[in-house]
């Protein structure tokens, strides 16, 4: 898991171009469960700042951080004044500052387990929140993903992350709000489903593709033959289901 956490800086660029954003629709969400003013924030995992362009529209004070020196630089690239980055694993934080929210965007399953809620809970303060959240790449159209499916078996039995915790898909409550539940630092944990989809182009998905992390750490020749295969099955444009996913939780005063 550490390999795939740490290789994204590779494919950054592409991150940034490739990957989809985060809609207004998050940031309501998140700001209605609070259900009071968000003045400040710390976000974990930042990657590009797909979701800390977002965050900081709702004018909060936001400390970006991010392992990964090339994703950072991406990050600061399109840098909102009210952000300061930080490069640093969530695990190497300090304790010493609480947050009014804590969040983190298709990053938080890359963090170390052990200690991982009392080390949040050390950075929301008393009544704050935590969110988390993230956008799938999956094709909407089933036969689609089939094919696509076949073409990259040979290579890539799965490409998605497993269940940190190894909760079933078909359960109602998933991760991290199942470590949440029974979190002795969180409560009121919700789970809410924000429905998207999205056109784009055939190739640009497959540009999505290739800042996956099972795609990244594949032999070079495997990648280039998988992203062919898979490209021929495709039509020119594509649907993407791009429903988000979010869990909150609130720190117990």
């Amino acid at each position: 898991m550490v390999e795939r956490a740490l290789s994204f800086g590779s494919v950054a660029e592409a991150y940034e171009r490739f990957r989809t954003g985060y809609p207004v629709e998050l940031l309501e969400l998140v700001m209605a469960y609070a259900g009071e003013p968000v003045r400040t924030a710390l976000e974990i995992g930042a990657g590009t700042g797909k979701a800390t362009r977002l965050f900081a529209q709702g004018g909060i004070a936001i400390t970006a951080t991010e392992p990964d020196a090339a994703m950072l630089a991406e990050l600061r690239k399109r840098l909102p004044a009210n952000v300061t980055t930080v490069q640093a694993a969530f695990e190497d934080l300090p304790l010493d500052t609480s947050y009014d929210l804590v969040y983190s965007a298709a990053a938080l399953h890359w963090t170390d387990p052990e200690g991982r809620w009392e080390r949040m809970a050390a950075l929301v303060r008393p009544g704050g929140v935590f969110a988390s959240f993230g956008v799938p790449i999956q094709l909407a159209d089933p036969a689609l993903k089939e094919a696509a499916w076949a073409a990259r078996a040979p290579y890539l039995e799965d490409d998605g992350v497993p269940s940190p915790d190894g909760t079933p898909e078909e359960l109602p409550m998933q991760w991290p709000g199942t470590e949440l539940e029974q979190s002795e630092w969180f409560g009121d944990v919700r789970q809410a489903v924000i429905e998207r989809r999205l056109m784009m182009k055939g190739v640009d998905y497959i540009g999505q593709l290739s800042t996956v992390s099972a795609y990244v750490l594949l032999p070079p020749e495997d990648r280039d033959e998988v992203f062919r295969r898979t490209l021929e099955v495709l039509p020119e444009t594509v649907e993407i289901d791009a429903q988000i996913t979010a869990h909150l939780a609130r720190r117990h005063r």
